[in-house]
């Protein structure tokens, strides 16, 4: 039996990875484990919790999903990508996929460029349609500065697993990220000791499994999955 742990990224939820989780239970008899990080969510409560907290759960979240499955692969979108790298390192894993991991912090010159977007269609009366207000109006005014540190804290206790991993591990990372620097794959290339498959895609921006390329995301990942576990790929670059 094959298990595969998912993880969100911080102060979203398992709607982040939603397409992706349906289309695994869609295909597949796997045992799929998705928990929600305390304070996350859509309800966020974030101000009680602490980094520690969030490596607990994912923690307890791996060992009762490895004691019912012969074969155990990870997921983890953004700060969930590192949390998902600190588990394959530390604990070990059969995959491990990365989805735009937060091995950096932010690009604030993106970050801008999406809020002056947000302004813009605020003026024209097209707020309701911009991509990023539908996936963050909801957390306005709900993440306190301790969160924040606790994210910060949360990376640099999970960075230096990384370079445990012996792994398959894919990362999967949007050029148009606001969040997250697409160099950061880079870095994660040089970390990692083992060769890393690596797909770019050009429009994607940080959601990778909600934007317009989700499609494509969720099928790499599926494949990726579905390989057998001596298969690699050649490391790509997605153009579309």
């Amino acid at each position: 039996m094959i298990g595969v742990l998912l993880i969100h990224g911080f102060t979203g939820g398992p709607h982040e990875l939603a397409p992706l989780i349906e289309r695994l239970k869609e295909t597949t008899d796997w045992l799929i484990e998705v928990p929600t990080l305390p304070g996350h969510g859509l309800d966020l409560d974030l101000l009680p919790y602490t980094h520690e907290e969030w490596i607990k759960t994912v923690e307890t979240a791996y060992q009762k999903l490895n004691q019912e499955v012969d074969r155990l692969y990870i997921v983890g979108f953004s700060m969930g990508g590192m949390l998902a790298g600190y588990l394959a390192g530390k604990y070990g894993a059969d995959k491990l996929v990365m989805l735009s991991p937060s091995r950096k912090y932010l690009n604030l010159i993106k970050l801008t460029k999406e809020v002056t977007q947000l302004v813009k269609d605020r003026v024209v009366g097209e707020l309701e349609e911009n991509f990023t207000y539908k996936h963050y109006h909801h957390k306005q005014g709900k993440i306190p500065l301790k969160a924040y540190l606790e994210f910060v804290k949360c990376v640099k206790v999970t960075e230096p697993y990384l370079k445990e991993i012996k792994n398959p591990t894919l990362v999967l990372q949007g050029m148009e990220d606001g969040l997250v620097p697409y160099q950061t794959t880079h870095a994660l290339d040089k970390e990692i000791p083992i060769d890393i498959d690596v797909i770019y895609y050009l429009d994607s921006k940080h959601m990778i499994c909600l934007g317009d390329d989700q499609e494509v995301v969720v099928g790499s990942v599926l494949d990726y999955l579905l390989k057998a576990p001596h298969e690699r790929k050649e490391k790509e670059a997605n153009t579309t």
